[in-house]
């Protein structure tokens, strides 16, 4: 008696279909799982067995071999129960192996026969989707697998028992509803910030065009306040920038009821972070912080405390907009479009020191230049005066800033779409494995930010006089080619928040005054 099931495995952000191979014959008594299945595929075995005794069914006395096909890819998680035990059920004839057909199966099984929650239900469905099956996840998963459209057939099942009869005909599953997050939670307001006029208009320059961000100020200048100001100034998420950061929340298992969230993620992790939890992977290869941060914003606060291993490994997602972990046993791929804010101490005091200008040096020295060169704002934030403190709070808040920003957005997502149309060869490509729309979306840039080539000199070509003013800047300053192309990128966010179609001089001179100076030379002895 043999059956199969249809389920898949994760790499990276790649769904890979596995077949799951049931067969019972006569022979030694046992339950090998064979094809590569990790520790917790192996203790599927015993969560099937109990299950099933739940239900009053035992196992027959024969041998039952478990292949997961292909065998020479690793299996990874619990997700992997729900296949064995629907064709163990199909070998053992107590389904029919038809209505198997056409479904791609994943979920846990608790020893009561009941389903529970999984991570990547919802590449799964896209991925079903994209195949033309259906798919059969537990009840707790049923409203993340209906975000794959309407197309898709969805069994959400809460127990072994109602799956069984649903399948039987015997009872009939209502399909899951497709609900959106309850966003009204409200941001912290600008208006709380007192003083810091210059750091509030550098973030909303950043806020415009999606600009990373490095603030420089001794404790108690609001940097922090600031950053955690950000995510209220930027639009919300489109459909599908909100598609794929749930899709890359998904695959970590941090989806709570199946919503989703038109709100930007703010990811804050601490200076202790390891490499792996802040670009991903380890022994099960996971999204780290900076794809949680997909599409919103990473915040890293005491910038020179983080371990110089783990911010140089920010280099490559900071510019390319994904983020690669090779390993010997993995090879995989997720998205990291993020934006990044950081902020630090002038130097490890905090605050004037007897060392002077040498520690401000030594401190801020542990950045390395080309992690600093990727970074397109950097301003001083000053300490605020007590006359500062004591003024009512300023009249502009977010909401005022906000619709400067979301106008700024609009006018650069008009403009990459029709320079998409007329500049076909700007689109980024996919790589091989992905879910092809998906990959192509991640890809894709939306903000002044991610232009680079051929789309950013079509955006972003200044007048004769901003062209002249930014080829003297790069000789007296030494601009790299990336700082050069950066500092255009800025300039036409400010020229889309000046409402000028043109970059002007102007909008380069206060481009460059946002790159990063060098820290003070070291005095003699």
């Amino acid at each position: 008696m043999q059956a199969r099931v249809q389920t898949v495995a994760f790499q990276g952000v790649d769904v890979v279909p596995v077949d799951v191979q049931v067969m019972i014959a006569p022979g030694t008594l046992g339950f090998p799982i064979v094809g590569l299945a990790d520790k917790a595929v192996g203790e599927s075995r015993e969560r099937v067995r109990a299950a099933l005794r739940a239900l009053g069914l035992a196992l027959p006395p024969q041998r039952i071999a478990v292949n997961l096909s292909p065998a020479d890819l690793a299996k990874e998680g619990s997700h992997y129960d729900l296949p064995i035990a629907l064709a163990l059920l199909a070998a053992m004839g107590v389904i029919a192996k038809e209505s198997l057909a056409g479904l791609v199966a994943l979920g846990e099984l608790a020893l009561d026969g009941a389903l529970s929650r999984v991570p990547g239900v919802l590449p799964a469905a896209l991925h079903a989707a994209q195949i033309g099956r259906g798919i059969i996840c537990p009840a707790a998963c049923g409203g993340e697998a209906s975000w794959a459209g309407e197309a898709v057939e969805i069994v959400a099942a809460p127990s072994m028992l109602a799956l069984i009869n649903h399948l039987r005909g015997q009872q009939t599953l209502p399909r899951p509803q497709a609900v959106p997050a309850d966003d009204a939670g409200a941001y912290p307001d600008l208006a709380d910030i007192k003083g810091q006029e210059t750091a509030k208009r550098v973030l909303e320059v950043a806020a415009a065009g999606g600009h990373n961000l490095l603030m420089i100020g001794p404790p108690g200048s609001g940097k922090s306040m600031l950053a955690a100001r950000l995510p209220g100034l930027l639009p919300p998420l489109e459909a599908d920038e909100a598609l794929e950061a749930t899709m890359v929340r998904s695959l970590a298992g941090e989806i709570g009821d199946g919503r989703l969230s038109l709100r930007r993620s703010f990811r804050d992790p601490h200076h202790s972070a390891t490499l792996q939890a802040l670009v991903g992977g380890g022994l099960r290869a996971r999204p780290g912080e900076v794809s949680l941060a997909h599409n919103g914003v990473l915040f890293l606060d005491e910038l020179p405390e983080f371990a110089r291993t783990t911010l140089e490994a920010l280099r490559q997602p900071m510019e390319t907009g994904r983020v690669t972990v090779a390993r010997a046993n993995a090879h995989v791929t997720y998205p990291a479009r993020f934006q990044m804010v950081a902020a630090m101490n002038p130097c490890r005091c905090g605050q004037v020191c007897r060392r002077g200008p040498r520690c401000e040096l030594e401190y801020q020295g542990k950045l390395s230049g080309p992690l600093l060169d990727r970074i397109d704002l950097c301003i001083e934030v000053p300490r605020v005066e007590a006359a500062d403190l004591a003024l009512p709070p300023p009249a502009e808040g977010s909401a005022d800033v906000a619709a400067r920003v979301a106008a700024a957005r609009a006018v650069q997502r008009d403009r990459l779409a029709k320079l998409r149309s007329t500049l076909p060869d700007i689109e980024a490509e996919p790589s091989a494995g992905l879910l092809s729309d998906w990959a192509r979306g991640w890809s894709r840039p939306r903000c002044n930010a991610d232009t680079d080539g051929k789309l950013l000199a079509a955006i972003a070509e200044p007048d004769a006089e901003g062209r002249a003013l930014l080829t003297r800047a790069a000789e007296r300053l030494g601009l790299s080619a990336r700082a050069w192309h950066r500092t255009l990128r800025v300039a036409r966010t400010l020229a889309d928040l000046d409402g000028s179609d043109p970059v002007r001089r102007l909008h380069i001179a206060e481009a460059l005054s946002y790159r990063r100076q060098e820290p003070r030379a070291v005095l003699a002895a």
